[in-house]
């Protein structure tokens, strides 16, 4: 029988076509949770340990991991698309939740007030908050010391615009610090424990009995509404690293540090200020939240105001 050009080209291109069909049929099916961590917290915590992988592939998924210097950036890249997950303090997803991202908190950990600072060199002569009056404070902005700050010159009997700010990521942070650049750093663990170990740097004033400094889990909205499961496994497998890091803190900072470059002992101090009990957001959690949206949007640090309650994931962490 002969086969025309027509037909042979039909029948090649069906061969190609095929195979294609089915990449992309697999590439669609394919169910993959992108996580965005920080240098510190349970998350990272979590990645070092390698438990989530073979959790979440028994359902059917995989996992992609991205590092940012902050919650702000994080919660931009949430934003974006880039990430479905991740963990921030309680101020960025207020900025972010105030910009229209399609954020969810998912769930929270106890409060860590100790595990956030402001910090002074060694030698300086600042004493107390109230001599911050007039002089340069670097913090990264929209991150959770953002609220501290303002909290902490509010204690002082000072106003936010009494201090000059220079808003700074971690590293560059730590750079100005060091130079002299800045009086005065706002930061959180585990720069601050690198700073209090590395380079005496002193303690000002930390969060106890002015801010909770709560960490928050957050995911898409896209994420809450079509992968429940993968988010249940998510959180178990965070409680797990919770229990182990509470229960031998050394052993976690030992295994820990050669995966996320951070020394021992500056690991052990910084997880020793951590919380660990993951849970979902109660009523009391929501206000407290809802508390700094007010303060921010008073502040006009926020262009419009925001209502917590209605980016909360409902029922089970």
């Amino acid at each position: 029988m002969k086969i025309t050009r027509r037909a042979f080209t039909a029948v090649v291109a069906g061969a190609i076509a095929t195979p294609l069909t089915h990449i992309r049929m697999a590439r669609a099916a394919e169910k993959v949770v992108r996580i965005g961590y920080q240098k510190y917290g349970t998350l990272v915590l979590l990645k070092g340990k390698s438990t989530l992988e073979k959790k979440l592939e028994s359902i059917g998924y995989s996992v992609e991991w991205t590092e940012f210097p902050g919650g702000p950036q994080l919660l931009e890249a949430l934003n974006a698309g880039a990430v479905d997950f991740g963990s921030t303090g309680e101020t960025p997803p207020i900025f972010a939740q105030a910009a229209n991202a399609p954020l969810v908190y998912i769930a929270h950990e106890p409060p860590a007030p100790r595990g956030e600072a402001i910090l002074v060199p060694k030698d300086s002569p600042i004493k107390s908050v109230a001599e911050l009056k007039g002089k340069k404070v670097a913090l990264n902005k929209g991150s959770n010391v953002h609220y501290l700050l303002v909290k902490a010159l509010e204690e002082a009997g000072l106003n936010y615009e009494d201090v000059e700010l220079s808003f700074l990521a971690p590293a560059d942070g730590r750079a100005a610090f060091e130079k002299g650049a800045v009086d005065a750093w706002v930061i959180w663990d585990p720069f601050q424990a690198a700073a209090e170990v590395t380079i005496e740097a002193r303690e000002l004033r930390n969060g106890e009995g002015i801010v909770p400094n709560h960490q928050f889990y957050l995911g898409t909205k896209t994420l809450v509404d079509g992968h429940g499961e993968a988010i249940d496994v998510l959180i178990e497998a965070i409680s797990e690293i919770d229990e182990w890091t509470k229960s031998d803190t050394a052993a976690a900072a030992a295994e820990l540090s050669p995966s996320v470059g951070i020394p021992k002992p500056i690991l052990v101090k910084a997880l020793e200020r951590q919380s660990y009990g993951v849970k979902s957001l109660d009523d009391t959690v929501v206000a407290q939240q809802q508390s700094i949206a007010d303060t921010f949007f008073k502040l006009k640090l926020i262009p419009k105001e925001v209502t917590i309650a209605d980016v909360v994931r409902k029922g089970k962490a």
